[in-house]
């Protein structure tokens, strides 16, 4: 290095300085400015040939140069007061053959301003560090414990109990249960209350990974092991779990070639990558989860007999949310305060009408039908209390339908002398047509005016929306 320097001219060296550390000062151990490059000169407003050989406190301001060449003690990223301002100073002690002969100052920063021109730069690539960061932590971490699983209905509260009771446990875990019913989040609990929970929680979605990236997403690969194969390999999520837990959701979705695969890991706790030397020891808890019928899968040659056993050590079955219409409105309730804090609208409540509409519906999706509920009923309403009329179409028709009474009296007689003529129409059909009409001939009465349309109709202003979305009304 020394030999390309004597290379170099003079002036080229000096050059060099001036873009390489822009601001650069040189003192000797009594703090004597030694050198001053121009860019220094120019920010300082000062004459190098009259600054060499000065005290360096009388050049510049508020200076430490002198304390770091009798300390030896560097200073990194130093705010300096300076010029009214504040800039951002490195102070280094220089040794030559191991005797502390000086100090090195260079500065970063010049102004408050240039900092903040290259926080704007580097702010993007921090947001984006930080991104996968939460990305990484969420996926590693599980985030709900028991506390989160509310519900006081018979059939929860023994799947809940069972659950606490089994959490410490190293048997593998089914839990079983229609979709939407919470099975992750009893997953999560299980490895929150047990002694894994520090350790990481991995989650698998099996029908959601392509059975020719199955392997390879579950068991991790070598370098240089496939075409496409990222340098230094890829661990896969069974090591990434070791000494916690893993959950593989939609179990029953598992393909059979990779069905046999998994028993291999399960039975021998190793897995071995793909184009691995060896076999790697693995200390994993499995909890599998499913809304199908594995039983009936056996029996259709649809899923490993001895993979169905392997697993189901400890079954937990969760009931649907339609055989457990009590922890409804509890249920509720804890999503209003989710989406309280996701909309920042604080205060929500259901009205009592909203609460047996709710309790009414059969709710084929379970708890994530009711969130989806909730959620498109707080994005339409106007005050802090949900009534039928923010609830879907389909839910206010229920409701209708259900609130009037079935009378069988005599045969319908008809009326005036009229006769019934033409074809029976669906009575669903008949409604439309009939709230239809009344819908046009409100406009028509309001001149157009939808608010005074829905007020004449008795209705609130967003099933009156609704209802116009549906029929087509314009």
């Amino acid at each position: 290095m020394k030999g390309l320097m004597e290379k170099l001219p003079a002036d080229w060296i000096e050059e060099v300085v001036n873009l390489a550390a822009e601001c650069m000062v040189v003192v000797d151990h009594e703090g004597t400015v030694l050198y001053l490059n121009s860019a220094y000169c120019e920010f300082l407003n000062v004459n190098a040939e009259e600054s060499i050989g000065k005290p360096v406190q009388d050049v510049i301001e508020n200076t430490r140069m002198q304390i770091v060449a009798k300390t030896g003690q560097a200073e990194v990223a130093s705010i300096h007061p300076i010029k009214g301002s504040e800039m951002i100073a490195n102070r280094y002690p220089l040794y030559v053959k191991g005797e502390l002969v000086g100090a090195v100052g260079t500065v970063m920063f010049r102004n408050a301003q240039e900092w903040i021109d290259y926080s704007k730069k580097i702010q993007p690539i921090m947001e984006e560090l930080n991104y996968y960061k939460r990305k990484f932590e969420k996926e590693l971490f599980s985030k709900y414990h028991f506390g989160d699983l509310v519900g006081s209905s018979p059939k929860f509260t023994e799947a809940k109990t069972l659950a606490e009771r089994v959490s410490d446990s190293q048997s593998a875990v089914l839990l079983l249960g229609a979709s939407g019913t919470g099975k992750e989040l009893f997953a999560h609990a299980i490895h929150q209350t047990s002694g894994r929970k520090f350790a990481p929680f991995m989650r698998v979605n099996c029908a959601s990974i392509p059975e020719h990236l199955f392997e390879s997403e579950i068991f991790g690969y070598e370098e240089g092991s496939f075409t496409g194969a990222k340098r230094g390999g890829k661990k896969g999520k069974f090591e990434l779990a070791h000494g916690g837990t893993i959950f593989l959701d939609e179990i029953g979705d598992l393909p059979l070639q990779m069905q046999s695969k998994l028993l291999r890991v399960l039975q021998e706790k190793e897995i071995e990558r793909i184009g691995g030397r060896g076999p790697v020891q693995i200390d994993v808890r499995v909890i599998a989860a499913t809304h199908r019928n594995l039983e009936k899968m056996v029996l259709d040659g649809e899923f490993r007999e001895d993979l169905y056993y392997r697993l189901n050590v400890i079954k937990i079955e969760i009931p649907s949310l339609a055989d457990r219409k009590e922890d409804i409105v509890p249920i509720s309730r804890v999503l209003l305060k989710k989406l309280e804090t996701k909309f920042h609208r604080y205060g929500l409540d259901l009205s009592e009408e909203a609460m047996h509409d709710l309790e009414r519906h059969k709710w084929p999706g379970n708890i994530r039908e009711l969130e989806n509920v909730l959620e498109r009923a707080v994005n339409v309403l106007d005050g802090q209390i949900i009534y039928p009329e923010h609830l879907p179409l389909y839910l206010q028709k229920e409701e209708q339908s259900q609130s009037i009474p079935y009378n069988a009296g005599p045969p319908l007689q008809p009326v005036n002398g009229d006769t019934f003529k033409g074809p029976v129409k669906p009575l669903k059909s008949i409604v439309a047509e009939a709230e239809k009409r009344a819908i046009l001939h409100a406009l028509s009465e309001a001149k157009g005016n939808k608010l005074e349309a829905a007020k004449l109709l008795g209705i609130g202003k967003t099933s009156f929306y609704e209802k116009c979305r549906e029929y087509e009304i314009r």
